[in-house]
């Protein structure tokens, strides 16, 4: 009796055995689901310096969260950055959102311009994708677009902010105003005259150039005869740089101040040594002061052997928050992910990031730089 019961106690542990085996490899067996993140920038061109730093950063998250592994709703995912060029041109970038929609993405981190970001986000809002970006001009959240999520202040914000820092801090009253006719930089340039004029200080002139321009001796030449304090330009660093430049050639021995896409290691290349003294903001916290901004910005030396241009903390920002958002909503389905984006609450490289029902942030921070000795120093 004994024995025929310690036979059937043994074939019963031996059955759990095979049982719980069986299920671990049912569960090691399981296929790992892909789920591609949409990135775009200009990869080509005048910009491309910008685009493959935004690259980078995006390529930081995701390689991380791979290496880190993630499940939603219970299976294995691993996450495919899915890559289009859309070299900063508006029209190439609604092809380019139309292939990454094609392609089965699950979200979009980009794209860069304001000017490519807003045509392309209805295409994003009509496929139910949720699109995070740093194209900073407000319409891109005033289309009350359920999809769209900025990932830093908008132009009315830092051109407000640049202004009274010019009047408020530097004391200037007299300012001529330069803009490139983008819609990121002729939305920064409104801003800031906006802000001036409220602080009654004067507009003595206002000029307008292209995004492919790199002689501005006639232009500057005009402004010299009104005497300005200061010249506000609203453009990329490709233009601030040689303006800068032509602006000490011309005796314009006067500050230049310009918004985040002149804050960069080009502008300084661009300008030599004529960069010294010139202003820029930047939308968000300076990366030192962050709490893991030192780190990232060693980690991302470490990778690609180069200081970070601008943009690469918010990208991997961006991706960070959609891993997020798709782990607090166990899916990647868009009815379940957009809801979970309006309620996240991430602590970012960039910022504390929580945003309001419009998508913007609900704490979008500014800081202003000065070239000083050859390198952006904070202000």
């Amino acid at each position: 009796m004994i024995r025929m019961y310690l036979r059937a106690a043994r074939a019963a542990a031996l059955a759990a055995i095979a049982a719980v085996t069986l299920a671990v490899a049912q569960a090691s067996a399981q296929p790992t689901e892909v789920v591609k993140i949409g990135f775009a920038s200009p990869l080509t061109g005048a910009q491309a310096h910008y685009g493959k730093d935004n690259q980078n950063g995006a390529r930081m998250a995701i390689d991380e969260l791979n290496a880190r592994g993630m499940r939603l709703g219970g299976k294995p995912v691993r996450f495919e950055l899915v890559v289009e060029d859309d070299q900063a041109d508006p029209k190439v970038g609604t092809v380019v959102a139309q292939k990454l929609i094609d392609a089965g993405i699950k979200a979009m981190v980009g794209h860069f311009n304001s000017g490519v970001t807003i045509p392309a986000s209805k295409l994003y809002a009509d496929a139910g994708i949720a699109q995070l970006s740093v194209s900073t001009n407000v319409m891109y959240t005033r289309q009350k677009l359920k999809t769209a999520f900025r990932m830093m202040a908008d132009d009315d914000k830092q051109g407000a902010a640049l202004g009274r820092y010019a009047t408020q801090t530097l004391k200037l009253k007299r300012f001529a105003v330069i803009d490139d006719r983008t819609a990121y930089g002729q939305g920064l340039a409104d801003a800031f005259t906006n802000t001036i004029r409220a602080a009654k200080a004067q507009v003595v002139k206002r000029e307008f150039t292209s995004d492919k321009a790199v002689d501005f001796r006639h232009i500057l030449t005009s402004i010299r005869n009104e005497r300005p304090e200061a010249i506000f330009f609203g453009g990329y660093d490709a233009q601030a740089g040689p303006m800068a430049r032509q602006m000490k050639e011309l005796g314009l021995d006067i500050p230049l101040l310009g918004g985040e896409t002149m804050n960069t290691a080009k502008f300084i290349q661009l300008a030599g040594p004529a960069a010294e003294g010139h202003i820029a903001s930047t939308p968000g916290a300076a990366l030192e002061t962050r709490p893991n901004g030192k780190a990232f910005a060693q980690r991302y030396r470490d990778r690609y052997r180069q200081d970070i241009g601008l943009y690469a903390a918010y990208f991997y920002d961006a991706v960070m928050v959609l891993a997020a958002a798709m782990e607090s909503a166990g899916t990647t389905a868009s009815a379940k992910l957009l809801p979970a984006l309006r309620n996240i609450r991430h602590t970012g490289i960039t910022a504390e990031i929580a945003f309001d029902n419009t998508g913007e942030l609900q704490q979008g921070l500014l800081s202003v730089f000065k070239v000083q000795g050859g390198k952006w120093v904070p202000q």
